[in-house]
């Protein structure tokens, strides 16, 4: 057990330091020292938008080892400056939490198990399941022969963190497939 000294106190510190105010060294403890921010550690830095709203505030993540270790808002971010909600602020939890899902479920019809799927393979199923969606819905022309060119086998609803040119990109893919129906979550 240390012995103790009225000699550690920090108001004894403040004023043997000629820091009378406690604004400078004579407040700060060894292990305040002695600490490191995770972010100096970083292997590199990678530019992100946040996940939550429509907003679309720049974050900063912070990757060592190929793990996110802090995630901070982008100064450089025309949006935020930097600056983030707390559920923005907590998005390094998200990311870290022990009962997040990684890999890609699928439970077949009527099943009661799901099943784990590797990425290529559901890749492939949703292409199958998306063409044959189409193939089954196409409307060629209306009653009176008017051409519709078109599916309702298909709909889309677009994220509220995907930003304008992802948008762009998605509206033209699903009206080349000739589907009608499409929406984005930022609008509703």
């Amino acid at each position: 057990m240390s012995r103790f000294s009225f000699l550690g106190w920090p108001v004894v510190r403040q004023f043997r330091s000629g820091d009378p105010l406690g604004r400078g060294e004579a407040v700060t403890s060894p292990r305040t020292r002695a600490i490191t921010p995770r972010t100096t550690t970083a292997d590199r830095v990678v530019q992100s938008v946040c996940p939550y709203c429509a907003v679309g505030c720049g974050q900063r993540v912070f990757v060592k080892d190929e793990k996110v270790v802090q995630i901070e808002g982008d100064p450089d971010s025309p949006i935020s400056r930097g600056r983030l909600c707390p559920k923005g602020s907590a998005s390094e939890q998200l990311v870290n939490a022990p009962g997040r899902q990684t890999k890609v479920l699928y439970r077949a019809p009527y099943a009661k198990d799901w099943q784990q799927l590797d990425l290529d393979t559901a890749i492939e199923m949703v292409a199958d399941r998306f063409l044959e969606a189409r193939r089954n819905k196409w409307q060629q022309t209306d009653g009176q022969g008017r051409p519709l060119r078109r599916t309702m086998g298909i709909a889309g609803l677009g994220g509220a963190t995907l930003d304008n040119e992802e948008n762009y990109l998605i509206k033209k893919l699903f009206t080349a497939a000739g589907a009608i129906q499409l929406e984005n979550q930022a609008r509703i």
